[in-house]
């Protein structure tokens, strides 16, 4: 197939799962900002004061990362998981499968919409934070740098959820039971200093507590972690997704048997 045919098949891939979300952003965008502006006024305004400082911050500031994080996260995941399970359920993904576009066209396309949802929440969220946060922005790159990496990895993530989901029921079970106890585990509302020394070991095996810190540290100046095995970790990880998408779709893995 042609380059340039598949920049034009990429694009449309691209625009459709764009629009897709656009067209319903009351359920899409909106959601996200109103619950984040409620983890502010509950968990910063009114239970942060009683805390005290973390790493030198207030409260609200040291939590603004991990609640921007965590909106990317879920919603980069859930775009790209519904929306390829929909394509399984009505049929129309035997029909990319046949024709003569390579799969990394249809991973990127996919991958790309639910990077685009994700950074489009990421915004909205971020200036819900400014309304409650002084946030520094210490180092700008690196922040840009973190949250595209961690949209692309947990939208590969949410791929892979939708190739194995037989059922609606399927696409809700990972986010129910793993994705969204690894977010608030890893370290969006605390230090892990702050815990016992077992316990700090043992979050050091959660990868979405690398994220988050390395994002913090963008933002904020201050990680728990060092920021090179953060970018190490994501960056294997996103290889590794990447890879076992291409090879599930070439195996037809949920989708011919």
């Amino acid at each position: 197939m042609p380059i340039h045919a598949q920049l034009i098949a990429l694009q449309t891939i691209l625009i459709k799962e764009t629009l897709r979300f656009l067209r319903i952003w009351i359920q899409t965008i909106l959601p996200p900002a109103v619950t984040t502006a409620l983890y502010f006024i509950i968990f910063g305004k009114l239970i942060g004061t009683q805390i005290g400082p973390v790493e030198g911050l207030n409260y609200t500031q040291y939590i603004a990362p991990g609640l921007i994080m965590m909106a990317v996260i879920t919603n980069s995941y859930s775009n790209v998981v519904s929306s390829f399970f929909s394509a399984k359920f009505q049929r129309h993904i035997e029909e990319m499968l046949v024709s003569p576009l390579p799969n990394t066209i249809i991973v990127l396309g996919f991958v790309g919409g639910g990077v685009a949802r994700g950074l489009s929440v990421g915004i909205t969220v971020i200036a819900i934070s400014l309304c409650f946060a002084d946030l520094h922005w210490q180092h700008p790159l690196l922040t840009f740098t973190v949250i595209v990496l961690t949209s692309i990895l947990f939208a590969l993530a949410g791929l892979i959820n939708g190739i194995y989901a037989k059922s609606f029921d399927d696409i809700s079970v990972i986010p129910t039971f793993v994705l969204t106890p690894l977010i608030y585990l890893g370290g969006i509302f605390y230090s892990i200093k702050m815990l016992p020394a077992f316990w700090q070991q043992t979050s050091l095996f959660n990868p979405i507590l690398y994220m988050i810190n390395a994002f913090r540290f963008g933002i904020l100046g201050v990680s728990d972690i060092d920021i090179r095995l953060a970018f190490t970790i994501i960056l294997l990880f996103i290889a590794a997704l990447f890879s076992y998408s291409l090879w599930l779709l070439q195996h037809g893995t949920g989708i011919r048997s």
